[in-house]
């Protein structure tokens, strides 16, 4: 039986000539049979691929052959074998799309002023010993299925929104406070943990390895709460087989960790939805469209995989 598996990486490391690396890892990739998306720029590159466990280890092999992505740490999870519809390696300004480009200092040891990076068992216990404050660094509809408790959950639809939520005002009153921001693999915290200290934010930590790091070590058993969103056909996953439903459908309100784009193939605004709604599950724009054309556009049920933004 041939076995699958999901490879989520980053790293942040000056890059000489991104376009060079371009070229070798869609040849590497195209050659042993992997599929996924990968995003290059000057500082660095953040990946999710996907393929058979032979070709996912002979990948994990050729990077580390190459200094600048010796130390990568390669987080798995299980795949199908079509969890991603195509390869697309991109360069970039930006690893993350947080529109700050001009703000983001790398050196060969990674992002320039960071926050303080918490193993997962750290986590725990900074937990234990002090009140914090969980930041999430992902959008409304990832936190929506799953998220640790008590979270603060900035109301954005793409990371490229945090810049302005963070210059709002409305988080001030934790400049003073311990903060812990997470995400899912531990890139978008590289870069939220930065702007968060660039901006007066005094006492900010960020979970290495993301969520699903912490997945990996605690299941269900610790401080998180739901199912993790994926950036592949899956688009959610639970750590167990025990873990808890926290989100529900978003026209009537079963409890549901599905998650599916607006039925319209151009748009790709998503929403939590159930078994039974999810096939017409529209935006309001395209609700109002299928409305007056007098039909509604299905979707074909393929998704383009997509990393964070």
């Amino acid at each position: 039986m041939t076995v699958h598996k999901i490879l989520l990486f980053y790293r942040f490391v000056p890059l000489a000539d991104p376009e060079a690396v371009r070229l070798w890892q869609r040849t590497l990739c195209e050659s042993l049979g992997l599929t996924g998306r990968i995003i290059l720029s000057k500082d660095g590159i953040n990946g999710t691929v996907g393929g058979e466990l032979k070709s996912v280890k002979r990948y994990i092999t050729r990077m580390k052959e190459f200094a600048p992505f010796h130390d990568i740490d390669f987080k798995f999870s299980e795949g199908t074998g079509d969890d991603f519809p195509r390869l697309s390696v991109r360069v970039r300004d930006e690893l993350v799309s947080f529109g700050a480009p001009g703000e983001l200092v790398v050196d060969e040891s990674g992002v320039v002023g960071g926050g303080t990076r918490l193993t997962p068992k750290q986590l725990n216990d900074l937990v234990a010993e002090k009140e914090v404050t969980f930041f999430d660094g992902r959008n409304r509809i990832e936190a929506a299925i799953g998220r640790f408790a008590d979270a603060v959950v900035p109301d954005v639809n793409t990371t490229r929104e945090f810049v302005a939520e963070l210059d709002s005002g409305k988080y001030d009153h934790l400049k003073n406070k311990p903060v812990v921001t997470y995400c899912t693999g531990g890139i978008r915290c590289e870069v939220l943990s930065s702007l968060m200290r660039s901006r007066g934010f005094g006492e900010v930590y960020q979970l290495e390895g993301g969520i699903a790091r912490y997945g990996e070590e605690f299941g269900d058993g610790g401080l998180w709460k739901g199912s993790l969103y994926v950036f592949d056909q899956r688009m959610s996953v639970p750590f167990t087989d025990s873990a808890e439903v926290i989100s529900e459908c978003s026209v009537c309100g079963t409890p549901s960790t599905r998650i599916e784009n607006c039925s319209d193939p151009s748009c790709r605004e998503l929403f939590v939805v159930c078994d039974e709604h999810a096939a017409a599950i529209s935006c309001e724009l395209h609700t109002n469209e299928s409305t007056i054309g007098g039909s509604t556009t299905q979707s074909s049920g393929e998704r383009t995989p997509i990393l964070a933004e």
